[in-house]
């Protein structure tokens, strides 16, 4: 296919597929989207390379944007970098699901006095999915202050699309082990692994492929750009094949440093067949979130 957007919506219908599901979306209020695009501009340390966003538009023409790409349902992914931002972020996140029919209502939280009680309450009032960015947030998974948490995440059955590998930069916050540590102590959460784990993506791979509620989204996996960072083993293609059921159609859309067209091309050109691109991309998404389809009347 044509790294160009506008080829993206015939790409699906080539597919049969009513359209994509993405589950790594962000949408942030704007004065953190702006601090954000300001990391991004400058290389910031947790970024570590140039990164040239590619959109920079307002929430109005971002959300024009992934309807004309044929995103049918996405999330907007809000995380809290340090105490006593959350639910500020959380109130802004419900406004925009309220108002936008494709977001995927989002929200996040952080190891803080009164955690338990507001997720308990966004859990309650319908919140589909949350993020955490433990590399941002530098905090540990199993802080007691998250164990009421994890617990009701797990019985609510809520997917947690989670940032806890180790890439674009390491920290000590990050990496298989306290994702391990993390599933041990909760092994029926529903996660969503962001970026497919990179770099370590045969470690990430075995949890999911140990529980039968976690799951890998392929935000930035594959790509050309991310290829050069944290390069995908071509010897785990057939572990890959076999977790179909399992991966996401993720982006990082706005915060990609070329055209989101270029994703899709990445994950066509694994040569896994149609089948798993058809569950990738709407499949696997359209369950987890009860997507209907759109040609079903």
């Amino acid at each position: 296919m044509p790294l160009d957007d506008s080829g993206v919506p015939g790409w699906w219908a080539g597919l049969g597929l009513p359209g994509l599901v993405d589950v790594h979306v962000h949408f942030l209020p704007p004065s953190i989207l702006a601090r954000v695009r300001e990391q991004f501009d400058n290389a910031g340390p947790l970024i570590g390379r140039p990164w040239p966003l590619h959109y920079r538009g307002d929430d109005e023409e971002r959300i024009a944007q992934l309807r004309a790409l044929g995103v049918r349902r996405f999330t907007a992914l809000p995380y809290a970098h340090r105490p006593e931002v959350a639910e500020w972020l959380n109130g802004w996140a419900a406004e925009l699901s309220a108002a936008v029919p494709e977001v995927i209502g989002s929200a996040t939280f952080f190891p803080e006095p009164g955690v338990e009680e507001y997720v308990a309450a966004r859990i309650e009032s319908g919140t589909e999915v949350f993020k955490v960015h433990v590399q941002v947030g530098d905090f540990d998974v199993l802080d007691p202050l998250l164990t009421p948490v994890w617990g009701s995440l797990a019985d609510a059955g809520t997917p947690v699309v989670i940032h806890i590998n180790s890439g674009p930069v390491a920290t000590p916050r990050t990496g298989p082990e306290p994702l391990r540590a993390l599933m041990a102590a909760h092994p029926d959460l529903t996660l969503v692994l962001a970026h497919m784990g990179a770099p370590h993506y045969d470690e990430f791979m075995a949890v999911a492929e140990k529980h039968e509620r976690v799951h890998l989204d392929t935000t930035m996996a594959f790509t050309d750009f991310w290829e050069e960072m944290a390069p995908f083993p071509r010897d785990l293609l057939p572990r890959l094949r076999d977790l179909q059921p399992k991966v996401l159609l993720g982006s990082d859309f706005p915060n990609i440093p070329y055209p989101y067209a270029q994703q899709l091309h990445a994950l066509e050109r694994l040569d896994l067949g149609d089948d798993w691109l058809r569950d990738v991309c709407w499949g696997n998404g359209s369950r987890l979130f009860g997507v209907p389809d759109p040609r079903v009347r």
